[in-house]
């Protein structure tokens, strides 16, 4: 299990790429997954395929902000959200977030930088992963 809330974090931005919806129920905080299924999780990702993550600086280690890039359909989206962890046996776990106003989806024009942070054009890039 990562032993910062930003790699775990980071861990649960792969399992939600790579489809391990038993891992995301196991790291969130037990007060939390008791309301949560993998089923739930992974009738709610349908459709949803994550292409990107930037984690932006935070001062408070339990608490990480990051901007998650997805495709939903032919439509990119953001997730921009503060994240809230705490430490659970010695472990670090989610509990909830904060979600931004920038949250949703975005326009993206095909010669705009990639999301990624390839630096190359988004048409050059992740755009070539859309369905």
């Amino acid at each position: 299990m990562p032993d910062t809330a930003q790699k775990l974090m980071r861990s649960r931005f792969s399992a939600y790429c790579t489809a391990q919806y038993g891992y995301i129920v196991d790291t969130y905080a037990q007060g939390y997954k008791e309301q949560l299924t993998e089923e739930d999780i992974a009738q709610s990702a349908a459709g949803t395929r994550w292409f990107a993550l930037d984690v932006i600086p935070h001062s408070a280690p339990d608490k990480v902000e990051f901007k998650a890039w997805y495709f939903d359909q032919r439509k990119v989206g953001l997730m921009h959200e503060t994240s809230n962890f705490i430490v659970e046996a010695g472990r670090w776990k989610y509990t909830d977030g904060m979600m931004h106003d920038d949250t949703g989806y975005q326009k993206i024009g095909r010669n705009d930088p990639c999301p990624c942070a390839s630096n190359k054009k988004f048409k050059q890039c992740c755009q070539r992963l859309l369905p």
